[in-house]
This record gives C-alpha cells, structure tokens and sequence, in this order.
C-alpha cells in the first residue's frame, strides 16, 4: 500500500462514526462494479486462517 493510500485510510480512522460509514458507503458503491476474479479454496483457506488466529488473539486478551 503507497503512502497516500494509508495517508486516506488515516483520515478515515480520524473521522466520526457517522462520516465513516457514508463514506464507506460510497467507496462500496463505486468498487461494486470492479471486474476482481474470485478467490480461489488456498486463498478463503489462508484468509479464514488469519481471522480466527486474530479472534484467538483477542480471546486471550479478554481472559
């Protein structure tokens, strides 16, 4: 990710709840129509992987 990329998803950690989700709103209406291929078994295995060793994680920390 470039430098401006994070400067804008900075900006969008600033914001208020409120202008946070009408801005992803219109960031989903505008990317809805991109042509991405569909992920492949590897790529939803690898991607579940990381999602629970993160839920794993904050369950330790709320023990």
């Amino acid at each position: 990710m470039n430098t401006l990329a994070q400067e804008i998803l900075k900006n969008f950690d600033d914001l208020p709840t409120t202008e946070q989700r009408v801005i992803a709103a219109e960031i989903l209406k505008r990317v809805i129509n991109f042509d991405v291929p569909p992920m492949t078994d590897e790529d939803l295995v690898l991607n579940a992987e990381k999602l629970f060793l993160t839920l794993d994680e904050e369950e330790i920390d709320y023990e």
